[in-house]
């Protein structure tokens, strides 16, 4: 199939101003002011979007796509994610994790859905582990999980500072994350070690001691949830000034805000006016993670579910509320994660790479989707839907 998008207003995600998209099968194969397309002599399915601004399709690095959850028993455990739950939120690539439950949310699991997904026309990468240390891995060690198994680009979550933890060590974290190094190296993956970081008084702590005793870089960790508590965010800020990426998480519920955890848009201008690059930050969703809520004692007392919506909404409130360049703030679910995951042919519009693309209301309301050159949502309306939606 061959596809051309008219006159958008295009941010790869940097602006390039108006231009237009020619698309074909998989692949984006040219860009300039004005494509003639009337010698190819074949149908062309053209897009209008005169109007809508074309950026880059999102991808969140951090979704639990078999669902998650569980800690209110085995009743508060989570569904999987929905195709169109991705689509009309904008994401063409996914990177599917195991949370709390590594024993009943297994690798296989893990990867069969991925594998679900990309047949249904996204793309879908999963982390081999979860919470828990040692990592459960899929072939019996990290780096053989790496080689052998083209889905798997990285490790995680394994959670620190959190009841909920298996309270790692220093030299536990550091071999894991040195085996994460070596698979990622030899594999040509971004072997990085996703980070579950809870409310335990720790914070960051455990990641830093790694890095200042080991000969491991710092930019071999993403720690998760940094925009939780008002503490973590300020533990963010010294991290990230050291080189360190961050992440924020855009999933969220009145009372969390409430409590002190920082809006993600607003967590994206404080690291900025800190002099923190924006390459450094990334947002993802937590898409059907469990939201649950704790007392002091660290009883369950409550559990909403974490919707891939949210990590849009927050670009968008970055550029409307705080005022961020949308090509700054486009970045962070764009550019950023594809660079930190080594995912080579997604993250930006440019000849030769995915076919991913999402046009964009003047309003920033997410209204065509395509990914890999089909279209999966046109005029906000659902044209692919999942096998069994």
């Amino acid at each position: 199939m061959v596809t051309i998008i008219r006159n958008g207003e295009v941010y790869t995600p940097d602006y390039i101003g108006k231009k237009d998209i020619l698309i074909a099968g998989e692949k984006i194969i040219s860009i300039d002011d004005h494509i003639d397309v009337t010698s190819l002599n074949i149908e062309v399915n053209e897009i209008e979007a005169n109007n809508h601004l074309v950026v880059p399709g999102f991808i969140d690095s951090h979704v639990h796509i078999i669902g998650g959850g569980g800690e209110g028993g085995y009743q508060t455990r989570t569904p999987e994610l929905m195709l169109s739950e991705a689509t009309t939120a904008g994401v063409t690539t996914i990177v599917g994790v195991i949370g709390t439950d590594g024993t009943t949310r297994t690798m296989p699991d893990l990867i069969a859905k991925a594998k679900g997904l990309v047949e249904e026309g996204i793309s879908c990468f999963v982390h081999t582990g979860s919470y828990q240390v040692p990592i459960k891995s899929l072939t019996g060690s990290i780096q053989s999980d790496f080689l052998l198994i083209d889905s798997i680009i990285g490790v995680g979550e394994v959670a620190i500072s959190d009841h909920r933890s298996s309270q790692p060590t220093v030299n536990e974290l550091s071999r894991i994350a040195s085996e994460a190094r070596v698979g990622g190296m030899l594999s040509g993956k971004g072997g990085i070690v996703n980070v579950h970081v809870g409310d335990g008084k720790q914070k960051l702590a455990l990641l830093e001691e790694v890095i200042e005793t080991t000969d491991i870089p710092i930019s071999q960790f993403v720690p998760t949830h940094i925009n939780r508590n008002v503490e973590l965010f300020e533990a963010g800020v010294v991290y990230a000034k050291k080189g360190g990426y961050v992440d924020f998480t855009t999933s969220t519920i009145p009372r969390f805000l409430e409590e002190g955890e920082t809006k993600c848009s607003r967590a994206l201008k404080k690291m900025l006016d800190e002099g923190v690059s924006h390459s450094q930050i990334t947002f993802t969703s937590d898409a059907q993670g469990s939201l649950p809520a704790f007392d002091s004692e660290g009883k369950f007392i409550g559990l909403k579910i974490g919707d891939m919506q949210s990590l849009f909404n927050e670009v968008r409130d970055a550029v409307l509320q705080e005022n961020i360049p949308l090509e700054i703030a486009l970045h962070v679910i764009t550019k950023n994660p594809a660079s930190i995951l080594k995912l080579k042919e997604k993250g930006e519009l440019t000849i030769g790479n995915d076919a991913d693309l999402v046009l964009l209301s003047n309003n920033l309301k997410v209204e065509t989707v395509l990914a890999k050159g089909r279209t999966m949502v046109r005029n906000k309306e659902i044209i692919m839907r999942g096998t069994f939606e």
